[in-house]
C-alpha cells in the first residue's frame, strides 16, 4: 500500500467523485462504507435549480394547476397554491396567473418517468451556510441544531438582515456572478447577459410585491441560516449572504431584459452542485481520481466554497485504481440488489413500485433463542438502521412503507419507532416517520428531488449505449 493510500484509509469520512461505466459516480462514504451514491451522465443537464423565464400555456383548476412552457416544446407541471409572490415579466390585466403570463419560475424536481419536471416561483439560491428565498421574507436557522446555536446565529446575523442600507452597502463590495457550466468543460465567471432592448411598449409594470424591486431597500426574499452554519464565524457567513445578495440582484436586473424562455440562472453540473449540501461533519476529504474532475472540482470550490479547497485530493495510483480502493463496484452492484442482509442473519427485501415502495423485513438465518419478543426487536432494530441507511443511500422518494416483523409488545413497537425516527432525522433529505398503520406497516415520506439511484443508472447505461 502506497503512503497516499495509507493516508486515506485514516480518514473515516470521505466523498469520492470518479468515472465508471462511462458515468460520473459521486460516493459518500463513512467508514469505507456508502452512504450515499450519485450517478450523472457525463453531459446531461437535468436543470434542477435552473431558473427560466416562462410562459403560462394553460391553467387546470380543476387540478390547481398550471402548465408552463419554460423553452420550445417543454412544459412544465406548475402547483398554483404554491404560487406566492411571483415575479413577472409580462403580466394581462387578470390580477391572478393566466394564459400568456410570462413569469420567472425555478425547476423544483426533476423529470421521473412519465411526469413532467415540477416547477415552483418561490425562487432558492443555495449557498453553504445560507439559503435565499422569495417564498418566506422572514429569517430562519435550521430546526437540526440546537436552540443555544440557533439563537447564536440569530444575533449574530440579525444586525445584516434587518438594517438594509448597511447590508446593500456591504455588498457593494463583493459583486459575484452565477456559475454556468460551459459544455461540460469549464467553469467562466459569467451570466446571461441581457440583449440591448427593453421591455416592449405597453407592457404593464409589475405589480407592488409581484415584480422585481427597482429599489434594493424593498428586498423582496428572507433567508435560512443551513445547518452547516453551526460553529461559524461572522466573516464566513457573511461572505455567503454577499454572495447571494448580488446573485439575485443581478438574476432580477437582467431578467428585466431578457425574452420569453431565456435560461436566467443554469446549476452547475449535479455532481459539483451537490458538494454545496454536503454537510460539513460528513466529508473530510473530497477525492477524486480523474484530472479533469479534479480541475472541475477545484474551480467550483474555489468560486462557491474556497474554505473547502484544503479537503480536495487528487488521487494517484496505478496500481490500485480508486474503484478497488473502495469497492466501488461492489458497493453500487449491493445497492441496487433487492435483497439486503443484515448481521443478525436476517434480510430486507427492498420493492420499488410505481405508487411506493416497499421494504419487507425477514427473521432469515437467524437464531435468537426462546425469547421470542426480544428476538423480534433486536432484528426489527438492526432494520430500522439499515432501512434508513438504505433509504437515502438508493435516493427513495415519496411513500415508503415498512413491514417490520410483528410484536405483541407496546413498549417493544415504541422503542423500534423511536429508533427508526432518530435515524431518518439524520438524513438531509426531508424524511418524515408518518406513523403504524392498523395493519402493522410503518407509513414514511421523503422529499422528491432527484430521480432514484436505480433510474439514475438504467439512464446512463442507455446514454452510454448510445
Amino acid at each position: 500500500m502506497t503512503s497516499q493510500n495509507s493516508q486515506l484509509n485514516k480518514i473515516q469520512k470521505k466523498y469520492v467523485i470518479t468515472r465508471m461505466n462511462g458515468c460520473i459516480f459521486s460516493f459518500l462514504l463513512h467508514d469505507q462504507k456508502a452512504v450515499e451514491i450519485h450517478c450523472d451522465e457525463e453531459y446531461a443537464d437535468s436543470g434542477l435549480g435552473n431558473i427560466y423565464i416562462g410562459k403560462i400555456k394553460n391553467i387546470a383548476k380543476n387540478i390547481d394547476a398550471a402548465f408552463v412552457e419554460i423553452s420550445p416544446n417543454v412544459i412544465c407541471y406548475l402547483q398554483l397554491s404554491d404560487m406566492k409572490d411571483p415575479v413577472y415579466t409580462k403580466k394581462g390585466k387578470a390580477p391572478g396567473p393566466q394564459a400568456g403570463d410570462e413569469l420567472l419560475v425555478q425547476i423544483s424536481r426533476e423529470a421521473q418517468k412519465s411526469k413532467a419536471p415540477a416547477l415552483t416561483t418561490n425562487l432558492t439560491l443555495h449557498g453553504k451556510y445560507v439559503l435565499l428565498t422569495t417564498g418566506k421574507k422572514q429569517i430562519g436557522v435550521s430546526s437540526k441544531l440546537p436552540r443555544a446555536e440557533r439563537e447564536r446565529l440569530l444575533a449574530l446575523t440579525s444586525p445584516y438582515f434587518s438594517e438594509e442600507d448597511k447590508l446593500k452597502d456591504t455588498f457593494c463590495t463583493a459583486v459575484s456572478t452565477p456559475s454556468i457550466y460551459d459544455e461540460g468543460k469549464n467553469f467562466q465567471n459569467r451570466v446571461c447577459i441581457p440583449k440591448a432592448e427593453t421591455l416592449k411598449a405597453g407592457t404593464p409594470e409589475p405589480a407592488s410585491g409581484t415584480g422585481m424591486a427597482e429599489n434594493p431597500a424593498s428586498r423582496p426574499y428572507g433567508w435560512l441560516l443551513r445547518t452547516n452554519a453551526g460553529g461559524m464565524e461572522e466573516e464566513v457567513l457573511l461572505q455567503d449572504i454577499r454572495r447571494l445578495q448580488n446573485r439575485f440582484q443581478l438574476l432580477m436586473d437582467h431578467a428585466k431584459y431578457r425574452t420569453c424562455f431565456s435560461c436566467l440562472y443554469a446549476m452547475p453540473p449535479s455532481y459539483l452542485s451537490r458538494l454545496l449540501n454536503l454537510y460539513k461533519s460528513e466529508a473530510e476529504q473530497i477525492i477524486t481520481d480523474d484530472k479533469v474532475l479534479y480541475e472541475d472540482i477545484h474551480a467550483y470550490l474555489l468560486e462557491n466554497q474556497p474554505e473547502d479547497i484544503g479537503k480536495l485530493i487528487f488521487y494517484k495510483d496505478h496500481l490500485l485504481p480508486i474503484s478497488k480502493l473502495y469497492s466501488l463496484e461492489h458497493q453500487l452492484s449491493q445497492a441496487l440488489s433487492e435483497k439486503v442482509w443484515l448481521n443478525s442473519g436476517g434480510y430486507l427485501v427492498i420493492q420499488p413500485t410505481e405508487a411506493l415502495t416497499v421494504i419487507d423485513v425477514n427473521t432469515g438465518k437467524y437464531e435468537g433463542g426462546k425469547k421470542r419478543e426480544a428476538t423480534f426487536l433486536k432484528i426489527n432494530k438492526e432494520a430500522a438502521l439499515e432501512s434508513a441507511r438504505q433509504i437515502r443511500l438508493r435516493n427513495l422518494s415519496g411513500i415508503i412503507l415498512i413491514d417490520f416483523i410483528n410484536m405483541e409488545a407496546k413498549e417493544s413497537t415504541d422503542e423500534l419507532l423511536s429508533v427508526l425516527d432518530a435515524e431518518l432525522r439524520r438524513d438531509p433529505i426531508r424524511t418524515v416517520l408518518v406513523d403504524m398503520t392498523k395493519l402493522s406497516l410503518v407509513e414514511i415520506t421523503r422529499q422528491k428531488k432527484e430521480r432514484t439511484l436505480a433510474e439514475a443508472v438504467q439512464a446512463g447505461k442507455r446514454a452510454a449505449a448510445n
